[in-house]
């Protein structure tokens, strides 16, 4: 959706992968709003929802998880502009590699050799995208630039993962969270989108239906499922699940945009699977 926003608009750059980013959180937001307030409604009758209510921690949980969400949107969907889809996003789902790292150093849950062998295995394949191109691409290319942006994006993911996990431990219903995360989200970027008013007038119309459209399937259904999925999952194996997206993503950009990753992108991709892979099943027994 991101790739057809680009091609509508002309062309991808930062002003433009900001503003996607904000019309996908923004629209996910305005959509869960009422949603929230009926629940309550129903729950509590003539009582509006009341953020003070909220566990105090838990809502500080929530608008850190917000933050990190806005910062992985910004800085993975501007990653399309310069690298390939499919190195984007097998980049951007090494989420289980990081969460394993964390886990080892904040919390000294020391990995076991199995993980141990996959961060090296999925080290060596980040190291051969970082040099990838892509054959035929139509936009310019930066892949330094490009894959260091999704690497920062899947830095935040995680974060973002953990943050909701202890946010709602705290208390808050899946509504509330989503709605607090989404919402701060928003709030976020709005000061920067709104700095660049001059250039959002010249964009299509269409660039708001991709916008939409990324709000009601992959934010609203995927990333919801994922924030749901943590209230009983550990982070980590939540995010295995992730690992099917490159797949796709990678199949859809070369059906629609003749996007063909190259020899290195297609290596290095599939050795960060490997690797994060042999890190989960390396971690599982010890959960």
């Amino acid at each position: 959706m991101v790739r057809f926003a680009f091609a509508a608009a002309g062309g991808g750059g930062l002003g433009l992968s900001l503003w996607l980013a904000f019309l996908r959180l923004g629209f996910a937001t305005a959509l869960i709003l009422p949603l929230q307030w009926a629940i309550q409604q129903r729950k509590i009758p003539g009582k509006p929802i009341n953020v003070s209510q909220l566990p105090p921690k838990a809502y500080g949980l929530a608008i850190a998880a917000g933050v990190c969400l806005a910062l992985h949107f910004a800085s993975w969907i501007t990653s399309l502009s310069f690298t390939s889809v499919a190195a984007s996003t097998t980049l951007v789902t090494t989420t289980p590699l990081w969460l394993v790292l964390i886990s080892w150093i904040g919390w000294r849950e020391r990995p076991g050799r199995l993980t141990l062998i996959g961060i090296g295995i999925a080290l060596t394949g980040g190291l051969a995208i970082a040099g990838g191109d892509v054959a035929g691409q139509q936009l310019g290319s930066q892949p330094l630039l490009g894959n260091g942006l999704a690497l920062i994006g899947a830095w935040m993911v995680s974060a973002y993962l953990l943050l909701g996990q202890a946010a709602q431990k705290q208390g808050l219903t899946l509504g509330q969270y989503i709605l607090i995360a989404y919402g701060t989200a928003t709030l976020g970027l709005l000061p920067i989108v709104v700095g660049d008013r001059q250039t959002i007038a010249q964009y299509p119309p269409e660039i708001y239906g991709y916008g939409l459209l990324m709000a009601l399937i992959p934010q609203l259904i995927g990333h919801t499922s994922l924030n749901w999925s943590v209230r009983h999952l550990s982070p980590t194996l939540v995010s295995l699940w992730v690992l099917t997206e490159p797949l796709a993503a990678s199949g859809f950009a070369w059906l629609f945009f003749q996007e063909v990753p190259s020899v290195s992108v297609l290596s290095g991709g599939g050795l960060i699977l490997v690797g994060v892979a042999c890190s989960i099943v390396g971690q599982s027994p010890q959960k």
